[in-house]
């Protein structure tokens, strides 16, 4: 079987990176200027973590979150109604052939982040690793 020569290893390109880095910091500028006419979307202040791309870069998914996490969904409901002009905004400053289709989901990076936190402070936890699975409850894990 052939392999292909423009995806090396399980992860994405270094191409699907840079265009979805691209279009991060563009749809973040787009945001923070306020260029969309919706006002219910421009009250929110809203952070793009991440932005993957497909393959064929035709489709980008933003991973958004409100500032504070506060009326998440009503943001991400406000995103998802002005995606057309969205795209159309965020499009204009791209160098692609194809203006990618936008697709928002929310970002849960700080929920997980918070969780770890929580479980690296329990005395359990913090027992365990002082002993680096050492001690007497290293043989519990398996």
């Amino acid at each position: 079987m052939a392999s292909n020569r423009f995806q090396h290893g399980p992860g994405p390109s270094q191409r699907q990176l840079r265009v979805g880095e691209l279009i991060r910091r563009t749809l973040s500028d787009v945001l923070l200027r306020g260029d969309v006419h919706d006002p219910d979307l421009n009250r929110f202040s809203i952070t793009v973590g991440e932005v993957r791309t497909s393959p064929d870069l035709k489709i980008a998914t933003a991973y958004v979150l409100p500032l504070g996490g506060r009326d998440a969904d009503e943001a991400l409901a406000a995103l998802r109604r002005n995606t057309r002009e969205l795209r159309h905004l965020v499009s204009r400053d791209l160098t692609l052939k194809y203006a990618p289709n936008l697709r928002f989901e929310l970002d849960e990076t700080f929920d997980r982040m918070d969780d770890t936190r929580r479980l690296l402070e329990q005395d359990r936890v913090r027992r365990d690793v002082a002993n680096d699975g050492d001690g007497p409850d290293s043989d519990e894990m398996g």
